[in-house]
C-alpha cells in the first residue's frame, strides 16, 4: 500500500514539474522543493533527542543517496523545457527494467526468462496507456534534447533506490528523509552557484504555489518516506516495478481531479500493467 500511495503522488509531479518548469531554473526549483521541505520537517527530528544523535551517522551515506535524487529532479525540471509529458511519461518506463539490470549486478538478482518478460508486458501495458491505443501516436514518437537529459535522469532514479538498499544501516525513515534533504539543498546550492543560477523563487505565486506546495509535501516528504520505507523491505526491483501503474496512476488522477474520461481503448493497458505489477511482486 506504501508503493502504491507513493506511486499515485509521483503520477500527479509530472503535471505539476510542467508548469513550473517553464518559469523557474531547474536547480532552484529543486532547492526550492528541497529546502522548505526540509524546513516542515525539522521541528520533528531537531525536538527528539534520539532522532538528533543519528544525524551524524546517517548523513555520509544521505549525501550519496541525496546526490541521485537531486539529480533526477534536475533532469526531470530541465528536460520538461523541451519535450512533453508524454515523452517522460513514456520514458519513466524504462526504470524497472534498469533497475533490475543494476540489481542483477549490485546483489545479484538473477533475471530469468519468464520475469523478463514480465518486464516485457509492463512495458507494453503502460505504453498502451501512455500513447491511448493509438499506433500512428507511437510511430511518431522521437527523442529530442529533452528526451536524452531525461533518460540520465532516469538512470539517476534507478540509482537513488539502489543506493537506498545498498547504504541501508537499520536506520530510521524519518531521520533518513530528514538527512537526504539536507544532503539535496546542500547539491542543489552548490549547483546554483557554480553555474550562477538565479533563484527567482518570487516567480513562484497563485497557481504556481499550489503546484509547488503539492511536490514539497506530496512528492517530496511523503514519497522519500515512502520508498525509503519500502525500498528496504521489498528490495529496489521490486518497489520500481509500481512505475508501470504510473500512466494508470495519472488517468486516474485525471479522471478524479479533472473529470477527464478514461478512454476504454486504454483499459486493456490498464489491465496489462496491473497484472504485470502483481506478478512481479509475487515474483
Amino acid at each position: 500500500m506504501y508503493v502504491l500511495l507513493a506511486t499515485f503522488l509521483v503520477a500527479g509531479s509530472f503535471i505539476a514539474s510542467e508548469k513550473l518548469a517553464q518559469v523557474v531554473n531547474p536547480f532552484s526549483l529543486t532547492l526550492y522543493r528541497f529546502f522548505f521541505s526540509l524546513i516542515i520537517l525539522a521541528p520533528f527530528v531537531i525536538f527528539r533527542s534520539s532522532f538528533r544523535a543519528k544525524i551524524l551517522s546517517t548523513m555520509p551515506r544521505a549525501m550519496i543517496i541525496s546526490l541521485f535524487y537531486s539529480l533526477y529532479f534536475m533532469a526531470l525540471f530541465e528536460s520538461l523545457k523541451s519535450t512533453t509529458v508524454l515523452n517522460t511519461g513514456t520514458l519513466y518506463t524504462l526504470v524497472p527494467l534498469i533497475t533490475a539490470i543494476l540489481a542483477l549486478f549490485v546483489f545479484k538478482e538473477k533475471i530469468g526468462f519468464k520475469k523478463l518478460l514480465v518486464y516485457i508486458v509492463g512495458l507494453i501495458g503502460t505504453l498502451w496507456v501512455v500513447f491511448k491505443a493509438d499506433v500512428a501516436l507511437m510511430l511518431s514518437f522521437s527523442l529530442n534534447s529533452g528526451d536524452y537529459i531525461f533518460m540520465l535522469g532516469a538512470l539517476s532514479m534507478c540509482c537513488y533506490s539502489i543506493s537506498l538498499k545498498l547504504l541501508y544501516r537499520d536506520d530510521n525513515p524519518i531521520v533518513l528523509v530528514f538527512c537526504t534533504l539536507i544532503g539535496g539543498s546542500i547539491w542543489m546550492f552548490l549547483a546554483t552557484m557554480v553555474l550562477n543560477e538565479p533563484l527567482n523563487w518570487d516567480k513562484i505565486e497563485g497557481e504556481l504555489f499550489y503546484h509547488m506546495t503539492y511536490l514539497i509535501i506530496g512528492t517530496t516528504i511523503l514519497t522519500l518516506f515512502l520508498y525509503q520505507k519500502t525500498t528496504v523491505i521489498l528490495g529496489p526491483t521490486k518497489v520500481m516495478s509500481y512505475i508501470y501503474l504510473n500512466p494508470v496512476a495519472v488517468a486516474l488522477l485525471a479522471y478524479v481531479v479533472n473529470a477527464q474520461s478514461i478512454q476504454a481503448m486504454v483499459i486493456p493497458g490498464i489491465i496489462i500493467s496491473a497484472m504485470a505489477t502483481i506478478i512481479l511482486q509475487k515474483s
